[in-house]
Order: structure tokens, then sequence, then C-alpha cells
């Protein structure tokens, strides 16, 4: 943009030419009193302040700023962290602090350090995985300046329109908490047989009870042991003689009265008594390799889904020694064993061979068990609650195979298991598309909030006055009174 085509009244000019840091340090113990704010109290991209802690609770030198300055979060600024508090207090030295100017508004300047194309320029000038920006090097950004009355009609136009949005946007997300809340509800009714319980009164002479699921399981088990014992007499007994299978020993009375009512039909059971099989991948840590077999772990499990765009790889030779823990197949479940993510599950909807640490490997029967229904268990508050009670460890906490073996499971005819997931698979998929519809609307709804910015900052939101001192004059006045009484650009602020 030449100078032609400015907005009546506006300039362009650098940003170090128009404004600079105030600049003042404090020790938080001279000023225990006051809020303190970190990066973590500005929310990314909104400019929302999240909350504060006392600043005596901290002792790094940090950054003094008043009622009205606005703080540029220069820590990964991709992030966006922009604030302007309507309080005194100290701040993260990751704070840059602007005042007021006689050429700039705070409220105009929190704005366009807001905007996106700020925020790109800044992005761009470091690399890292922690890149900090200094006011060297964002005060080289070119913006435009229009006369100090128009800042003030474009702030309070802008203020207006983001009301309007915020309320829309507070709308959709109560809208989607709503959909948390109705799903779990859902899980809920399913997995106390509600859900099913009009469809299981008329087939009640057509399902099988969940006592004898569990004795046509226990014979499912013991005649592929018998077969295996075969094969390995057969064979020469080579390798390892299989293992007869063990039952656990039921839940105990005490256990059955903390877990909620089943239907008469139904039956709380052991996971291990339940499925064909439960493991949990190998203890040892190998050696990575450029290309070979996928190292499957917890954070590979995502959202329900296998995700293997970042899956480190091991040679064959270590898949090989880990295979009796690790002989995943299709349709098997597998389920995240450690860290805040314990208890993601998915359904493997691959052929891939792979191997597996810190996850959970949970094999079933076929036509007795439905892998789906065990997924949607675990995604219940029922199950997520099973998880936390038998967690183990502090910071980073785990669930152990014993607890994977003994996890309680209710149990019904693998007929009506199916029916569950048919009525989950169509009520749930209402809810994704409702979601998903929402969250649209919010990116729309972010969209917007930069096309206002954009517009605001081209000269496009409001008119221009023909009456206003051009930003050009006011700028020349200020530094000619610096000139003859070298007073600073930056107002000063009274304070008591």
């Amino acid at each position: 943009m030449n100078r032609l085509d400015l907005p009546v009244g506006w300039i362009k000019s650098k940003l170090s030419n128009v404004t600079e840091p105030r600049g003042e340090k404090a020790s938080p113990s001279e000023f225990p009193d006051l809020p303190f704010l970190g990066m973590d109290h500005v929310e990314a991209q909104t400019t929302r302040i999240l909350g504060s802690v006392s600043a005596g609770s901290m002792k790094s030198s940090a950054a003094r700023f008043y009622t009205g300055d606005v703080l540029y979060g220069r820590l990964r600024p991709y992030l966006n962290k922009v604030a302007q508090p309507a309080f005194d207090g100290l701040a993260s030295a990751e704070f840059i602090v602007f005042p007021d100017t006689e050429i700039t508004t705070s409220k105009f300047l929190k704005f366009r350090l807001n905007a996106a194309d700020f925020v790109s320029f800044a992005s761009h000038l470091n690399e890292g995985d922690r890149p900090r920006v200094n006011f060297e090097q964002i005060g080289e950004f070119e913006i435009l300046v229009p006369p100090i009355n128009e800042q003030h009609r474009i702030v309070a136009k802008i203020e207006a329109l983001f009301s309007e949005l915020d309320k829309g946007i507070e709308n959709f997300k109560t809208a989607r908490e709503q959909l948390k809340i109705y799903r779990q509800s859902l899980l809920k009714h399913a997995f106390s047989g509600k859900l099913t319980e009009q469809w299981r009164a008329e087939y009640a002479d057509k399902l099988e009870s969940a006592e004898t699921l569990l004795q046509r399981i226990q014979t499912e088990r013991q005649q592929r042991y018998q077969q295996q014992l075969k094969d390995w007499e057969a064979g020469g007994k080579q390798g390892s003689k299989p293992k007869a299978p063990k039952t656990l020993p039921p839940l105990t009375t005490e256990e059955l009265a903390e877990l909620p009512e089943l239907p008469m039909e139904w039956r709380w059971e052991k996971n291990e008594n339940f499925l064909f099989e439960v493991k949990d991948g190998t203890h040892d840590t190998p050696k990575y390799v450029q290309d070979g077999i996928p190292f499957v772990t917890q954070k590979n499990i995502r959202n329900g889904k296998l995700v293997l765009d970042d899956v480190s790889f091991i040679s064959e030779a270590d898949h090989l020694a880990f295979s009796k823990r690790s002989n995943v197949q299709r349709g098997d479940v597998i389920i995240s064993m450690i860290g805040h993510g314990r208890g993601q599950c998915c359904i493997v909807d691959t052929d891939l061979i792979f191997s597996i640490k810190n996850v959970g490997l949970f094999k079933f029967f076929h036509k007795l068990q439905s892998n789906k229904y065990l997924c949607y268990y675990y995604q219940s508050k029922m199950g997520g609650d099973l998880v936390l009670a038998t967690s183990k460890g502090g910071a980073q906490p785990f669930i152990g195979l014993t607890e994977l073996r003994n996890w309680a499971i209710p149990i019904t005819s693998f007929t009506e298991q199916c029916k569950i997931v048919e009525e989950l698979d169509s009520k749930l998929s209402e809810i994704d598309q409702l979601d998903q519809t929402i969250f649209t609307a919010l990116q729309q709804a972010e969209a917007l909030r930069q096309s206002i910015l954009k517009k605001a900052f081209s000269g496009q939101l409001v008119p221009q006055d023909p009456s206003d001192e051009p930003a050009s004059v006011l700028l020349e006045r200020i530094r000619a009174e610096q000139a003859v009484s070298d007073k600073p650009k930056t107002r000063k602020t009274k304070h008591a």
C-alpha cells in the first residue's frame, strides 16, 4: 500500500516509532499483595485474562504494569497471548508491557497486536521449541496508524461487534457441554440396561442369560487350550507348553455393593473371565530404528482411534522377542495404561503388525463378545471411574495388568451387546454430527473475529472524519515538542 492508498488521516509507520515498552522491573517481595499474571493466566487468541496469583508467591523479578497497560506474550508468539488488565500488578518477564502513548491508545494497540497478520509476523521471527521475540524484532512490523479520534471509534466498534460475537461463541460452547452431558447420559443408560429395556422385554424368551454366556465362554476357552495342547504335542513338544486357562475368583459381595445395579438377566464379571485374553504388551524399552516394525505406545491411541502418523519403529528381532505379549490382530481392543490419557481405547482396524508398550490388549471370542460394546463401556463415566479408581502412581499414574484383568464389566447376551452397539452407533453419530457443526461454527466465529480486525486496521470498519487531526500532524507535533523539551514520548501515568 503506497501513501496515496492510505485512508484519510492515516500514516504508515514501524511499530517502534509509535510505541515503546514500559520496561519497569520489580521484585515480587516489594509488592506481595499485588496480583501476578503468568503466561498461563492469559487465554490464547482471545485477550481474556483467566486469573492471577498473589505476587508474594513468586520469586523471580517481574514486569511492572498499571491499569490499562497492554501485556504482550513474547514466548511462543503463535499462541497470541495479549491482554489489557483493568488493575495494577506484576507480570512474568515473558510479557512486554506497553503503556498508552500520545500517538496510539493502549486499547487500539491491544487489538492490533491480536490481529492475524501481526501474529504471523512475530511467529516467523525465530525458530525452536520455545521461540521468543523481543521488542527490537517486533518493532520492525509496519502498521497503519489512524488519527486518535478514529482509534477510539475503531475500538468502540470492535468491542461492540466482539461483544455480540462472544455471546454467540458462549452459546456454542454451552451447547457442546450439553452434548457431552447427553453423551454420558446415553452411555450410562446403555450400560445400566435402560437403553434396551423395552427391547429386552420384547425378546426375553430369545435371549440367553449372562450366566449362560459366561459358561459358553469358559467352554470355548477350554476347547482352545486342548487344541493348543494337541498342536504342541503333535509338533514334538517344541517351545513352551501351553498354559491351562485360569478363572479368576468372582467379585466379592463388598465389590458388587459398590457397583451400579444391573437388570436381572445381566451380571458383573471380571474382565479376564469375560474375554479370551488380557495382556499388557512388553515391559522393555527397545532401541528405536529408522524403519522397521511400528512400536505403539499410549500416545498412539487418541480420540478412539489408532493414530500411526508419529509412531516409532523397532527392529524385527525386538518385535519377535515381544511377540507373546504383543500379538495384536485386527478386531482386538487396545487401551492406554499410563499417563493422563489412560483409559483411552480403540478397536484395531488394520492388519499391520506392531508391538505395544504401556498399552493393554483385549482379545475376544467371535460371536460371544462385542469389541465395540467394550470400547463404548470404557468411554462411559462408569468405565472412566473404574480407570481412575484402579490407577496407581503419582505424577505418571498407570494401570497394572492385575487391574486390567480384574476390572468389572457389565455382561449381557451377545445379542443384546450388538443391540446396544447399534443404538449407540446411531445416537452417538447424531451427537458427533451436531458437535462437528458447532465446532465448524466456532471456527467461523474466530475467522469472523480476524476479519473484523483486518477491516479495522485497513480503515474499512468505521468511516473517516475529515475533521480529525491527521496522525501525521500529531506525530510531527509530538516530535517537535520532544526536540524542544526532551519530553518522553510515553505518557507518564500518575500513581498513588
